[in-house]
């Protein structure tokens, strides 16, 4: 946990310790309205960051236990990983925790600019920037 000033706007951060099936517990007893949670996403590309607000787990097990401890209202800023390519064997679970794709990678810079514009431009104007076609 870091306590920092982003511009105007003092934030906390938190990197659960938890496994990944638990990490919404950390978040227990925040409201949904006050949180900004970076995570990785299989339906997006690699490298592709996007903002949105609300919504389900879709397997994703870490959001899943977000939503079950805070509701599912909260922002969130989706950083594409894309699947497991095709014709291997490799699990969903061995390529998430696996070694991390160059675009992911040179993605992460971008999401610390999402947050940031989360919290200088409105979740609105977050997204208006970082949802267009050619952000990717």
């Amino acid at each position: 946990m870091a306590d920092v000033s982003l511009g105007s706007k003092n934030v906390t951060l938190l990197k659960p310790t938890t496994f990944m099936n638990n990490s919404g517990s950390a978040l227990a007893g925040l409201r949904a309205e006050t949180l900004i949670l970076v995570h990785d996403d299989l339906d997006l590309d690699p490298g592709t960051v996007r903002v949105k607000v609300g919504g389900g787990a879709g397997g994703h097990n870490g959001l899943r236990s977000t939503i079950q401890n805070v509701g599912p209202d909260f922002v969130r800023v989706r950083i594409g990983v894309g699947r497991p390519p095709e014709g291997t064997r490799m699990t969903v679970t061995d390529f998430v925790l696996g070694r991390m794709d160059d675009a992911v990678k040179d993605a992460l810079p971008r999401a610390a600019d999402a947050v940031e514009a989360i919290l200088d431009e409105g979740t609105e104007g977050a997204m208006n920037r970082f949802n267009a076609r050619n952000t990717a």
